[in-house]
């Protein structure tokens, strides 16, 4: 994937080596949590509830004497630059197909683990969003676990990864994801389970259509790329993780679609470049 010269994301957060309440408040950061949770009826308990979902105080912070190596500074610098492309190639398709302005996401690079509006982030946990504070939080770690026990390695691999993770804010701009999230609270585990897998397999195919409109607006993608992508959706999908594990799949556990949705699904967005066509929702289980 060539990005040789191209700009780096400026909304990007770096807490590596920093573990603990990485995000604590500070003094105003609390005012500004207890004000919005006072009007909408929250009381003082409710106050304190938010505060600590929010990071706290600070209290705890531990910063390490990291010093990140130089593949880890080059993972970083690649972060930044596809979360660059995210942002060129989602403003301008808000803006040409009349979906308001993009609000670009915030990425969190961090190392162990760190504070969330989603709860406490672990590297075990993979690259995930959090809808609540509409960050990206990845530990560049998972990057190399990818390579030595997946077997999916690359750049265009990795820009998957994140671009994956950017089209959980695509969803969550357009409303789809908190939609879907209200939904499953009020399932029962096997239902939610199926709704999970619709959102993420939705988020494959948005990460396919950034492809899409990556490779046309800048001519990145080289011989290899598409399959490393292909390869890293097939590894990373529930059945074959399971299997991997344990020797089997369990078809009511899985959360994120098999090895073929996810890879039908992102191919679908690379070859068609058009959300329209990504509505994993209407559809019925086998024709995901």
């Amino acid at each position: 994937m060539r990005l040789d010269g191209r700009r780096e994301s400026i909304h990007v957060e770096d807490r590596r080596g920093i573990t603990g309440k990485a995000a604590g408040l500070g003094i105003g950061g609390v005012l500004v949590v207890a004000l919005v949770t006072f009007l909408m009826g929250g009381d003082l308990g409710d106050v304190i509830q938010n505060v600590e979902k929010s990071g706290g105080m600070g209290v705890g912070k531990t910063v390490t004497s990291y010093e990140p190596t130089p593949e880890n500074e080059a993972l970083a610098k690649f972060s930044r630059q596809i979360l660059a492309s995210t942002e060129d190639v989602w403003t301008q398709y808000f803006a040409d197909n009349g979906l308001g302005a993009y609000k670009a996401p915030t990425l969190v690079l961090y190392t162990g683990s760190t504070s969330t509006s989603c709860g406490q982030g672990q590297a075990a946990m993979g690259p995930f969003y959090c809808s609540a504070d509409e960050n990206l939080y990845i530990d560049l770690s998972f990057f190399s676990s990818m390579r030595q026990q997946l077997g999916a390695d690359g750049d265009f691999a990795y820009a998957y990864v994140i671009a994956h993770e950017v089209g959980h804010h695509v969803q969550h701009l357009l409303g789809t994801l908190d939609q879907a999230h209200a939904k499953m609270a009020r399932m029962s585990k096997a239902e939610a389970n199926h709704m999970s897998v619709r959102i993420e397999l939705q988020a494959d195919f948005y990460a396919g259509v950034w492809g899409h409109y990556e490779n046309a607006l800048f001519g990145s993608l080289e011989d290899g790329d598409l399959e490393e992508a292909i390869r890293c959706a097939q590894v990373i999908g529930d059945d074959y993780l399971q299997k991997k594990a344990q020797g089997f799949a369990v078809e009511e556990s899985f959360t994120h679609g098999t090895a073929a949705q996810r890879m039908r699904w992102l191919k679908k967005g690379l070859t068609t470049g058009d959300i329209r066509q990504g509505d994993t929702f209407s559809l019925s289980d086998s024709q995901l």
